[in-house]
């Protein structure tokens, strides 16, 4: 949702601001929709984010996590801790180097995202379907752009791009 800008705003400025709150308010009503009918405990944003983490890259290190999400290495410690209690992650000792832990979802959480995975799939493909052809063209034509914003915000942060 748009509200109307000052007439001196810049169109650039206008254009930053208005995708930064499209982004935001999407993701918060993704949330919401995922969540009904959920029937298991929910997992907090961070806690999913680490779980698709992890099951994506089985053997990831702690530091390497910390720095993949953007996180101090204390909190991704403090969210492994959480998993591992839940019974959705699993810590093994690093062979190479006994000091670190290399981290492995279980089971019941490669189910758990599995299914998440496939209601937000299922979820954006009802969405864009009900899309004119056009906009959902416009669509898949913004989508090397929207990388380019994810390589632009993590050059920034000192990231290499992916």
């Amino acid at each position: 949702m748009t509200t109307p800008r000052a007439a001196s705003a810049r169109p650039d400025m206008e254009l930053a601001d208005d995708f930064s709150a499209l982004l935001v308010g999407i993701q918060r009503l993704v949330r919401r929709k995922l969540r009904q009918g959920q029937t298991e405990p929910r997992l907090r944003g961070a806690h999913v984010e680490l779980l698709r983490l992890v099951m994506d890259s089985p053997g990831l290190r702690v530091s390497d996590a910390a720095k993949e999400l953007c996180l101090a290495g204390n909190s991704v410690s403090t969210l492994v801790n959480q998993l591992v209690t839940q019974g959705l992650l699993h810590r093994q000792v690093d062979p190479a180097d006994r000091r670190a832990a290399r981290l492995f979802a279980t089971d019941e959480a490669v189910e758990r995202i599995g299914a998440w995975r496939a209601r937000r799939a299922a979820l954006f493909e009802a969405v864009v379907a009900d899309l004119p052809a056009a906009d959902q063209a416009a669509l898949a034509a913004a989508l090397p752009a929207l990388r380019g914003v994810a390589n632009g915000l993590r050059a920034q942060l000192g990231e290499d791009e992916r």
